[in-house]
């Protein structure tokens, strides 16, 4: 698969099928168009791609704040599924001001026309394009009549009832329902993050853990214990990880902490994954440190059993 900066690009090797939106997460509903641009693509021939924004939209929308808004995938993840899943160009630009103001109309002649080279568009059925997003799904496929373009809109995909969303994942890890929002996503949700140096006190309590740094923004799940997946240097690991604040020690600062089980090497500033399983317990503040060296026996046992 290849990427493209699109910024200073022109595509005229190909006339292509792109698909279009923030992919944030790229969910079964994502899987689900770009699967389809792909089909279409083979019976049009045409080139299967993607537009892909280096920053989420909302990073940039009124009211929105580039420090908070937390993403559920980094592109270096967004890159690996969409290769997996046989999209063979991404192209890929900054959402800036510049793009930001772009009329519907302008976003349609010089994106999708002139920089892109499209003939088939697929979108989901919610799909808002242009200043203020004055372009929708209906006006689009209007436009593409007009300009010599084709439009797919995919319908939502549901699950039990409910529509599946980026919006729908993120309360769902914030609320720790894992499970859920892994059914939603078709794989673990897995954040990356680097080992760093913390108060060693997991290895004086005979659980050596390591603290873990995260390399973006991510949706961080509510604060608890899971069982989870430790990814390393190409390996993966049983692991129990806790997000909190050491109630137990009267900590006010927030942490990742991930223990691996049967593991005992030094990993200080390596780059890991950690793919969340299942929810197993709340951050509890347990009145003695013994209570709390139980519970964690309990806790491994418990991984040890189900993973």
């Amino acid at each position: 698969m290849e990427v493209i900066d699109l910024t200073d690009y022109e595509e005229s090797r190909f006339k292509t099928a792109i698909a279009l939106g923030n992919f944030d997460g790229i969910h079964l509903g994502h899987q689900a168009l770009i699967k389809n641009t792909i089909v279409q693509a083979k019976e049009k021939n045409l080139k299967p791609a993607l537009l892909l924004f280096n920053n989420h939209t909302k990073t940039l929308l009124k009211g929105s704040n580039n420090k908070k808004f937390c993403i559920i995938t980094s592109n270096g993840q967004k890159l690996k599924i969409f290769e997996e899943l046989g999209i063979e160009t991404v192209y890929a630009i900054d959402f800036d001001e510049k793009i930001m103001r772009l009329s519907a109309d302008d976003f349609i002649d010089n994106i999708i026309i002139r920089k892109l080279n499209a003939k088939l568009i697929t979108i989901g059925f919610d799909y808002r394009f242009g200043y203020k997003a004055q372009g929708d799904s209906n006006y689009l496929k209007k436009m593409g009549e007009q300009k010599g373009f084709h439009v797919n809109i995919i319908d939502p995909i549901y699950m039990n009832g409910q529509i599946i969303s980026s919006t729908a994942i993120r309360n769902l890890i914030k609320a720790g329902d894992i499970t859920k929002a892994n059914s939603y996503l078709g794989r673990y949700y897995a954040v990356l993050g680097t080992v760093v140096r913390g108060k060693s006190r997991g290895s004086k309590l005979g659980y050596p853990t390591a603290n873990i740094s995260l390399s973006y923004n991510y949706v961080i799940p509510k604060t608890g214990v899971y069982e989870t997946i430790t990814k390393l240097e190409g390996k993966e690991y049983k692991s129990l990880t806790n997000i909190g604040y050491n109630p137990t020690f009267n900590e006010y600062e927030l942490k990742i902490e991930n223990h691996i089980l049967d593991f005992n090497k030094d990993i200080y500033g390596k780059d890991i994954e950690i793919k969340f399983v299942d929810f197993i317990r709340d951050d509890i503040k347990f009145k003695t440190v013994d209570e709390l060296v139980k519970q964690i026996e309990k806790d491994m046992e418990y991984i040890k059993k189900h993973q």
